[in-house]
């Protein structure tokens, strides 16, 4: 009988193992529930009392100092209590707790703290934020879950792309309604093409049209040729197109003008004009000079004209997406007073932190230095900003180029004309002969 017994309890435990296994690679989320939510509890009950203490989360009661008959005695406070903490409640992938600040601290101490509580719960991140005065919370993630995302899913809109999946689980969305322009920082092979790519695939079946810049010769967009209405391979050419945008921006003007509304959404539908997405691929080409007169007004030309489009384009339809290796003030005063003008940002891993500092330290400092954590191993995460000014980790879906140049020429016969843009290369061409 003891054999047999022995026998049935180690094949329970094989086939607990191997659905354990199962249930880990198909169905993390119930795993985490079921066996990694109740370790990392127990871990952050019974290790908060010591990280507080050894991370200065914790205050005396007592005064520092005290008088000792007619003695002032200095000394370190003793008697230390750790904040109160709520019962981890456990989420999708991770924890979270609410922490009742002392009075006098302030959520800084808990954000310097911050990899200290990773060690001390053995989870992958935890991330400090204060929904109210008084308290924290404290939301911890189990592990990486941008190292395999799921494919989000998001309901389609008119200008709204889905991008990939967020730290969170939920879906990234671009959505140049809510923000009409956007800045994309990332060094090559970090996944800055393929976030282009996902995007062109995205719009391709919407009726907008997709205008391209490349300085590069077209390298990059000029794969997607059959759904753009209009490609600039050259500052000279990104001068004629981004002139001939502002003219078409001054006719929608002028329509809303006269009849009497804010924006071309408001406009009956046979007289809305169609949306323009821009793309801009290396934003760098377009403000650096050789020196040369003319290189010097092809780049403040570009400057000025990409500044207008930004500065008066959302309410007339015309959007911006400038994306680039490296985006630093270095490149003159222009990039400066158009990057305030995107208001949507996304930093891919960077070659330096200027770059970095450029695309999201005007808006949180916090962002900066998650974005020069990313590895090169990690082609395609990125931090980016929401519609709600907040910023998270995220992971664009791949989109293989094949499939991406398949979309294009799909939906081809979707791409609009815009006669002005056709005319301003053609003349360009005959100014060249």
């Amino acid at each position: 009988m003891g054999p047999l017994l022995l026998a049935f309890v180690l094949a329970v435990l094989a086939w607990l193992l191997v659905v354990g296994d199962l249930v880990r690679r198909h169905r993390p989320a119930w795993h985490w529930y079921l066996t990694g939510y109740p370790a990392a509890a127990w871990r952050v009950v019974f290790t908060w009392r010591r990280v507080a203490l050894l991370n200065d989360l914790a205050v005396s009661r007592l005064p520092a100092r005290t008088l000792v008959g007619h003695l002032l005695v200095k000394g370190d406070p003793v008697r230390p209590v750790a904040p109160r903490i709520s019962f981890p409640r456990a989420t999708r992938m991770g924890l979270s707790v609410v922490v009742r600040l002392h009075a006098g601290q302030t959520p800084a101490t808990y954000m310097q703290a911050a990899d200290a509580l990773v060690h001390a719960w053995k989870v992958h991140a935890v991330r400090v934020t204060s929904p109210e005065r008084g308290l924290v919370l404290l939301t911890a993630t189990a592990t990486d879950p941008l190292e395999r995302p799921g494919l989000a899913s998001a309901p389609a809109e008119l200008l709204s792309a889905l991008i990939g999946a967020l730290e969170t689980g939920g879906a990234w969305v671009m959505n140049l309604r809510l923000v009409p322009h956007w800045l994309i920082a990332g060094a090559t092979r970090s996944g800055k093409s393929t976030l282009l790519a996902r995007l062109i695939t995205q719009l391709a079946p919407q009726p907008v049209a997709l205008v391209g810049i490349d300085c590069k010769g077209g390298m990059e967009l000029g794969l997607f040729t059959d759904r753009l209405s209009a490609l600039a391979t050259c500052r000279r050419e990104a001068v004629a197109v981004l002139t001939a945008l502002v003219v078409d921006m001054q006719d929608r003007m002028n329509a809303c003008r006269t009849a009497g509304v804010r924006s071309i959404w408001e406009l009956p539908d046979k007289l809305c004009p169609v949306p323009v997405v821009v793309l801009v691929d290396e934003i760098a080409e377009l403000y650096l000079s050789d020196g040369t007169r003319q290189s010097k007004a092809e780049a403040e030309q570009c400057s000025t004209l990409l500044l207008r489009l930004a500065q008066l384009g959302a309410a007339l339809g015309l959007h911006l997406v400038v994306a680039g290796q490296r985006v630093g003030s270095d490149l003159g005063p222009g990039v400066t007073a158009l990057r305030a003008q995107l208001g949507g940002r996304i930093c891919h891993r960077v070659n330096d932190p200027g770059t970095a500092e450029m695309t999201l330290g005007d808006l949180n400092k916090d962002a900066v230095t998650v974005a020069q954590a990313i590895t090169a191993q990690e082609r395609g995460v990125a931090v980016c900003t929401g519609p709600d000014g907040g910023w998270a980790r995220a992971r664009s879906h791949l989109t293989p180029t094949d499939e991406a140049v398949a979309t294009a020429r799909k939906y081809s016969g979707m791409t609009p004309e815009l006669p002005a843009l056709d005319r301003a290369l053609v003349a360009l061409e005959g100014d060249g002969k």
